[in-house]
């Protein structure tokens, strides 16, 4: 059985970009929507030792208060 869906052309040129030459518009989407676990997803990212969660922190506070700074000029 199969089953239409409707794209946008934007969505549908996104797509044809990734899609392999070898593979249907059927395996390219099965291949996307993979389900990813958050083991998954940091083992792909190739980062997250150690520090970068406090560097995160201290780059979104020091981003709030320029923020904050330049709403009260």
């Amino acid at each position: 059985m199969s089953t239409s869906i409707r794209i946008s052309e934007e969505t549908k040129r996104k797509l044809e970009a990734v899609k392999r030459d070898d593979e249907t518009f059927d395996e390219l989407l099965d291949r996307l929507a993979v389900t990813r676990t958050p083991d998954d997803v940091e083992a792909m990212a190739g980062f997250g030792g150690e520090g970068v969660e406090e560097h995160m922190e201290n780059t979104h506070e020091a981003l709030s208060d320029s923020l904050e700074e330049n709403s009260t000029r």
